[in-house]
């Protein structure tokens, strides 16, 4: 079986290297594009299982390449940038990305994180027509019930609303915003990362084993929350 394409997109070519060398041992094609334009046209031809994206290239903005790309693609878009600020990567997860990393960046964290979308990608942990299972955890979205080892664990609706939510998409970073969004759907007002961060230490005390080192609800600073994927927990990535 063929391994996985990556896709990058950067106009550096020191940086397209430490990515093809990152992936070397593996069974991965790495494919580039050192413009927005043609990472565009490779991302339609080559249907990429993961897109390693920079923001500051020649021809337009990593947003503009990213929002393009989200209109016919759920691939999972990694960003890689110099800029720093908390509120440049929210713009970039609130326009479809899926993770963030800085440059300069540590090889094991981007390979770690890059594993985790491409098994995303693959495949986010088992699933049947309406029900999610990560780790001990089984979630029956049509009984609306949720598991942890067979023992059935009380949510309240916000709280389900919340997990659904997460466990639907795990192994993507979701921001304050989009969470907010999807949760509450503008019955409540107020200050999104507040009420996420209630609600959020609620779901650990309940599907935690130890709520102050969460397994399941990762804290991306700054941005939002991560629900890790089936293979995170096994693999320890």
């Amino acid at each position: 079986m063929a391994g996985p394409t990556l896709l990058v997109i950067d106009d550096e070519p020191q940086i397209r290297r430490i990515v093809r060398n990152a992936f070397a041992a593996s069974d991965a094609r790495v494919v580039e594009a050192a413009t927005g334009r043609k990472g565009i046209d490779l991302a339609a031809a080559e249907r990429p299982d993961l897109i390693i994206l920079d923001l500051g290239l020649p021809d337009r903005s990593g947003i503009q390449v990213c929002e393009e790309i989200r209109h016919w693609s759920a691939v999972p878009i990694l960003v890689l940038s110099a800029r720093h600020s908390d509120e440049e990567k929210v713009r970039l997860l609130d326009a479809g990305a899926d993770d963030y990393v800085t440059k300069p960046f540590s090889t094991a964290e981007f390979q770690a994180r890059a594993r985790a979308l491409l098994r995303r990608s693959q495949g986010t942990g088992a699933t049947g027509d309406s029900w999610i299972a990560i780790g001990e955890l089984v979630l029956d979205i049509a009984a609306r019930t949720l598991t942890r080892d067979g023992q059935f664990i009380h949510l309240s609706p916000i709280e389900w609303d919340l997990l659904r939510v997460m466990m639907s998409n795990a192994g993507r970073t979701l921001t304050h915003r989009y969470l907010f969004n999807q949760v509450w759907r503008g019955r409540q007002f107020g200050n999104a990362q507040q009420y996420l961060r209630v609600y959020v230490a609620h779901l650990r005390r309940k599907i935690e084993l130890d709520s102050l080192r969460p397994r399941y609800i990762i804290t991306e600073s700054g941005a939002g929350y991560r629900f890790v994927t089936a293979s995170e927990l096994t693999s320890g990535a």
